[in-house]
């Protein structure tokens, strides 16, 4: 009998090993049989973020740090990836800055989780003249 080369995910160290192999087929995806790695990986990573609800622990921000720390990408990175500057990065890091739905689309895509785990609210701190902070929420 074949064995196989990819099986149900049971641990979390096996759900970023088949994360990092499918970004790294993503990256350079070239013929069918390829395709049909990606989708098998895909299916199982989704398989094991809804039963574990990874993207659920956290809010968008946080989220977002875990992923970036994991994928060991810089603020300047992100803002290529997303193809804003600095500042707005900065902004959404610091919980000044919503998301918006261009950036969630982005981020889904290229994390590949679904777009509601960056799109529920969160509160952002926003100051004005005063310097005063108040909590808004963003999201949904």
């Amino acid at each position: 009998m074949e064995t196989l080369k990819y099986k149900v995910i049971k641990t979390e160290e096996q759900y970023w090993q088949y994360c990092n192999i499918l970004e790294a087929l993503v990256d350079k995806k070239t013929n069918e049989e390829q395709e049909d790695e990606i989708e098998l990986l895909t299916f199982l990573i989704e398989k094991w973020d809804e039963e574990h609800q990874i993207s659920q622990q956290n809010d968008p921000v946080t989220l977002l740090k875990y992923l970036m720390e994991e994928n060991n990408m810089k603020p300047k990175d992100l803002a290529d990836l997303l193809g804003v500057g600095k500042s707005v990065v900065s902004e959404i890091l610091n919980y000044k800055k919503g998301f918006s739905k261009e950036i969630i689309r982005k981020l889904a895509e290229r994390f590949k989780v679904k777009q509601e785990a960056f799109n529920r609210t969160y509160p952002l701190i926003v100051s004005n003249k005063t310097k005063s902070l108040k909590e808004l929420s963003v999201g949904n």
